[in-house]
């Protein structure tokens, strides 16, 4: 893995065991709804489930789609902690996407929305099915990607959204699924 050491990947974040709990909790309790998004005025079901959590008052959009935002939910509040413990940063929000299997995917992107300020710090974190992360730079013919296993936490320091595109390509050959936790600070207007 190399984006100019603006990638790093803590393998295990959370053990095997509380994987497969927290995974079994989402499926259960979480509710995922079909989400649809409009582009030059066609709408279009989004290739995977999404929600949107946030503290009281944050809006965030992207691709001019604003989010419905909910509360946190008891789960997301304990690894919110747990992040922000480890990483000495807070967070505002949390983006959870449920690929329910390799059909579902995230197209080429950068998470530099003007909501999201100058310089956002993101920790994105994988529970289920290992899935590749690919990333290529902006200006430069240089790309790469990475296997998020189970557990996995992987930060996207400022730089990453500059200088780099990524995305989660489909994987036919899955038939399982992936929840993913994007934890984010949103700067209030």
């Amino acid at each position: 893995m190399d984006a100019n050491g603006s990638l790093q990947i803590i393998e295990r974040f959370y053990a095997k065991a509380e994987c497969e709990e927290i995974y079994r909790r989402f499926m259960l309790d979480h509710d995922w709804p079909v989400n649809v998004y409009t582009v030059g005025g066609r709408r279009f079901a989004l290739p995977r489930l999404q929600t949107w959590h946030a503290d009281s008052g944050i809006r965030y959009s992207y691709r001019y789609n604003l989010l419905e935002t909910r509360a946190w939910t008891p789960l997301l509040v304990e690894i919110r902690q747990r992040i922000e413990a480890y990483l000495n940063i807070s967070f505002n929000s949390v983006l959870a996407n449920l690929y329910r299997d390799g059909n579902d995917y995230v197209g080429w992107h950068a998470d530099d929305e003007p909501e999201l300020g100058e310089r956002p710090f993101i920790a994105s974190l994988t529970f289920g099915t290992a899935r590749n992360f690919a990333f290529r730079h902006k200006k430069l013919e240089q790309q790469g990607e990475v296997k998020l296993a189970d557990g996995a936490l992987l930060i996207m320091h400022p730089e990453f959204q500059r200088d780099w595109q990524h995305s989660l390509p489909r994987d036919s050959g899955l038939d399982s699924g992936r929840i993913n936790l994007t934890f984010r600070k949103v700067i209030s207007p």
